[in-house]
């Protein structure tokens, strides 16, 4: 099982194939915001990497990120957790003005058809 080490809260094992936004929320218990429910719409599920950061990115997670503008971090919502991973969570309930973290996630990377890509491509 891959390890996810979130700085400033600890280590857990977790699934492997499972959605890091998911761990990140069940395993680490984090208040990871995902207000458009893990479909890569809205770019709140942001994290920073400090190690184990995925090469393969979904086109959605790519594409969503360009047209807003945003560099240095990736979605939870797009990345599995296949490997050792150590994250810094950027976008949390706390002092965020919202209800709640956001809808509930699907199990599987959503929006279906999944493509896959690289970060650099």
């Amino acid at each position: 099982m891959p390890s996810l080490t979130v700085e400033g809260i600890g280590t857990f094992e977790v699934p492997s194939g499972k959605r890091l936004v998911a761990a990140l929320r069940d395993d680490a218990g984090t208040d990871q915001l995902h207000a458009c429910g893990g479909k890569a719409r809205c770019t709140t599920c942001r994290v920073e990497f400090v190690s184990g950061e995925p090469e393969k990115m979904t086109k959605a997670e790519k594409d969503i990120l360009a047209a807003r503008g945003v560099a240095g971090v990736r979605l939870s919502c797009q990345i599995t957790c296949e490997s050792d991973m150590t994250v810094k969570v950027i976008s949390r309930l706390e002092g965020s003005g919202r209800k709640d973290c956001g809808s509930p996630v699907a199990e599987s990377i959503e929006p279906a058809p999944v493509e896959w890509t690289t970060k650099d491509a």
